[in-house]
């Protein structure tokens, strides 16, 4: 066999290799390597366009887009009084709402200006399932309850206690209804050394949690 004929059965081989190679890496059928918009959503811990299960809450922002109507399309946080306010809707009541009940709520309102209006509400940030935590701790803030569900979790999240902290003193402020406030006291030293198990309090959303 020449050196030249060897040659090009050698090159040959090779591309055939190659070409197993790329093949076998390519996706089979009807499968992707992208992250569906649901998960991606999910993942964010926001809720996915026409959600019927999240309910909205005080302080929730809100992506607000009607279909050819941009002047209509935006983004805007729930007030404090659980509703909104948008161009020719006027007020409108958003907190207790799902994502698809709103949805149609706004449609319904814009039939008197626009021919087959086409809704679409997101909830782009969930602020109405926070607790925040302050004092002596390492990171004080505004945490989610999916970080934190309780007083506990809430202490770790918050990276801990910082030196000279009153572990025995941590308490609660939690809102009632007519704006009454409770305090819930907590004692983190007993609950360690196990004689008060069943302390670890469960968070409810605007909890304030105090480290003195």
């Amino acid at each position: 066999m020449s050196r030249k004929a060897g040659r090009g059965i050698a090159i040959g081989a090779f591309l055939i290799a190659l070409s197993s190679c790329l093949l076998s890496q390519e996706p089979a059928a009807g499968q992707t390597d992208r992250t569906p918009p649901a998960a991606t959503a999910a993942a964010a811990g926001v809720s996915k366009a026409h959600d019927d299960t999240f309910v909205i809450g005080n302080d929730d922002v809100l992506a607000i887009n009607v279909w050819k109507e941009t002047d209509l399309s935006r983004s805007i946080p729930v007030r404090s009084d659980g509703k909104i306010s948008l161009p020719l809707v006027g007020e409108l009541q958003a907190a207790g709402r799902t994502p698809l009940q709103l949805e149609r709520d706004i449609a319904d309102r814009l039939k008197n200006f626009i021919t087959t209006p086409e809704v679409t509400v997101i909830v782009q940030e969930i602020k109405s399932q926070n607790f925040n935590i302050l004092g002596m701790v390492s990171k004080p803030g505004s945490y989610s309850l999916t970080v934190a569900s309780t007083i506990v979790d809430a202490i770790a999240a918050a990276g801990g206690f910082k030196d000279f902290a009153k572990q025995k003193g941590v308490y609660i402020l939690r809102q009632g209804p007519g704006g009454s406030q409770t305090r819930i006291p907590f004692n983190y030293k007993d609950f360690i050394k196990g004689k008060d198990a069943s302390g670890n309090i469960k968070l409810e959303p605007h909890d304030t949690v105090v480290v003195p």
